[in-house]
């Protein structure tokens, strides 16, 4: 019976090279030379990437820190609903800060949402939570496809990647 699953996983070295990428076009500005900014990866624990933190010297460069980052992620592959921007706080010597939670992982209440809406179609295919992803299975590969489109055409916030699809 073929089967794929959904998740929903940020590859974390483009990531790090979106970072990268976002610091060298911070370099080439104008407007940014001589001002004090961050981009940087937090990390809690080993090996674990929890968000992203950035440092600007006022609101105006904070918002266009975040736009040349994001430019950068879609520039990666990451979309920009991969983080949950959190507010805009001051930070020292008149900074302002501003962290983004990494959204990694489908959370319980968005796959009950999601299975709950696979099942309101009526399709002939079997929707199970496996951790933080869901197995699709169904008797035909085209039901599958189909729960595919629908999916990404439902406004989610999250970033869906379709991933192990077999075809027994």
């Amino acid at each position: 019976m073929p089967s794929l699953d959904i998740v929903s996983k940020l590859n974390f070295a483009e990531l790090d090279n979106a970072i990268n990428n976002a610091k060298k076009a911070v370099m080439a500005r104008f407007d940014f030379r001589g001002s004090h900014t961050e981009i940087e990866l937090v990390k809690e624990g080993e090996k674990k990437e929890q968000g992203i933190k950035l440092v600007a010297a006022d609101e105006s460069k904070m918002k266009g820190l975040k736009e040349m980052f994001e430019s950068a992620c879609m520039k990666r592959g990451i979309l920009p609903r991969s983080f949950d921007w959190g507010e805009v706080e001051p930070a020292l010597a008149g900074n302002v800060k501003c962290q983004a939670k990494i959204r990694n992982g489908i959370p319980q209440d968005k796959a009950k949402e999601m299975v709950k809406m696979i099942k309101d179609t009526k399709m002939k295919v079997q929707a199970s939570i496996q951790g933080d992803e869901i197995r699709i299975s169904g008797k035909q590969i085209d039901d599958l496809q189909s729960v595919m489109a629908m999916l990404q055409k439902a406004d989610l916030e999250l970033p869906l990647q379709f991933v192990n699809m077999k075809r027994d």
